[in-house]
């Protein structure tokens, strides 16, 4: 193919089949650090998330559609050609690009490529140096492998809604799809692993997540907590259920979250807040996780005469982690959020200067950061088809 972005995967051509959210992350990711990425949508409406909203932004097109801030958040830096994979001809411009990629990433149900004569296997068997990502909602094989996906579905069946929420008895989703999220990343991790090890081999292989997998793999304490000492984790509200106090606390017309991760920093609380350290059922934290209605009380009793401001100072002046709960737009304003260059800004061909979230990701090597900076907009539906075609067919473009 011709010319590719800047950035530490400049040498990559990822051909994207994917749609809504998990998949779509994951080629993002691969874009951000620079790899080419075609995405191939369907005709009419292509993403199933061109069509996710309110909110839209912009003008209607022809079609008498704007554009959707959900697609905007997870196809930056990508191209757009439309395919009918059930025509002929189309197949075969897929077929061209899959010679040629590095790797291929798709989303759909269990079964349904193989049925279009483009499963996966049979995709790497054409280029034996391709890496191919699949991404389910439950997995590929097993007694449900064939279930639909979707976050807050799989947020359910993993458990994570157990664990969130008030109590037990409110078992609530969080608040951005972190299924689909965390399964993309999880890809992302995955196909990186595969290219590099094709550097030894020489050779591509499938790699395989899952909404349920990604879930599961995060579980973390609260896998152990069951698997090893045979406890049932439960939602309980804003409280760390190993440590305390760890968690948002009431103060004067507002609240503030503090961090006890130590016995040094339980002692640094109390003298800075006019607290007995050895009040009874407080003294350690096991204590405390054990009595965590009372290490509440003490806490807010010691934080009610302070409004969260000058609270956030105190704290921070005896040095106990501390913070505050941000609205979306206080974060997007904050000068440390932009410092981290957590913003980008880009001309889309429908909406001009637009800004999006950026990359979690900075570089850095002997001479400074080497962080790209230069990043594509979401490209509109099919905005790219036809020098793709034209470049496939050898012409100038």
């Amino acid at each position: 193919m011709t010319t590719r972005p800047d950035g530490p995967l400049a040498d990559l051509l990822v051909v994207d089949l994917t749609r809504a959210l998990a998949g779509p992350h994951a080629t993002m990711m691969l874009g951000d650090l620079g790899a080419r990425v075609v995405k191939v949508e369907a005709p009419g409406l292509g993403d199933d998330t061109r069509d996710w909203g309110p909110p839209f932004v912009g003008e209607p097109d022809e079609a008498g559609r704007r554009q959707s801030t959900y697609f905007l958040s997870a196809n930056r830096d990508k191209e757009s050609i439309v395919l009918d994979l059930k025509d002929a001809a189309d197949r075969e411009v897929l077929l061209a690009l899959v010679d040629r990629a590095d790797v291929v990433v798709e989303n759909f149900r269990t079964g349904v490529l193989e049925r279009l004569g483009l499963g996966l296997e049979e995709l790497c068997a054409r280029n034996p140096r391709l890496v191919a990502l699949s991404i389910t909602g439950f997995g590929h094989d097993g007694p449900e492998g064939g279930r639909a996906g979707y976050d807050q579905i799989a947020q359910g069946e993993a458990g994570v809604m157990s664990l969130t929420g008030t109590d037990p008895e409110h078992p609530q989703k969080v608040g951005v799809p972190v299924g689909d999220l965390l399964a993309g990343m999880y890809g992302a991790y995955g196909v990186l692993a595969a290219v590099h090890e094709r550097e030894r081999t020489g050779r591509g292989q499938v790699v395989r997540t899952s909404l349920l997998a990604a879930l599961v793999g995060t579980h973390a304490y609260q896998g152990t907590r069951w698997t090893v000492a045979g406890e049932v984790g439960r939602a309980q509200g804003n409280h760390h259920p190993s440590i305390s106090p760890y968690g948002l606390f009431r103060c004067r017309d507002g609240a503030v979250q503090i961090s006890v991760g130590s016995e040094g920093l339980w002692a640094r609380l109390c003298r800075g807040f006019g607290i007995d350290p050895a009040t009874p059922g407080l003294a350690t934290n096991s204590e405390r996780v054990a009595n965590r209605e009372l290490a509440i009380e003490v806490v807010e009793r010691a934080f009610a005469d302070w409004a969260p401001e000058p609270l956030l100072a105190r704290l921070a002046e005896v040095g106990v982690p501390a913070g505050r709960v941000r609205a979306i737009d206080e974060v997007y304003e904050w000068d440390q959020t932009r410092s981290q260059g957590l913003l980008i800004d880009v001309d889309h061909a429908a909406l001009g200067n637009v800004t999006l979230p950026g990359p979690p990701l900075r570089f850095f090597g002997p001479d400074g950061e080497t962080t790209r900076r230069d990043h594509r907009p979401p490209p509109l539906l099919d905005e790219h088809g036809d020098a793709i075609r034209a470049e496939l067919a050898g012409e100038d473009v």
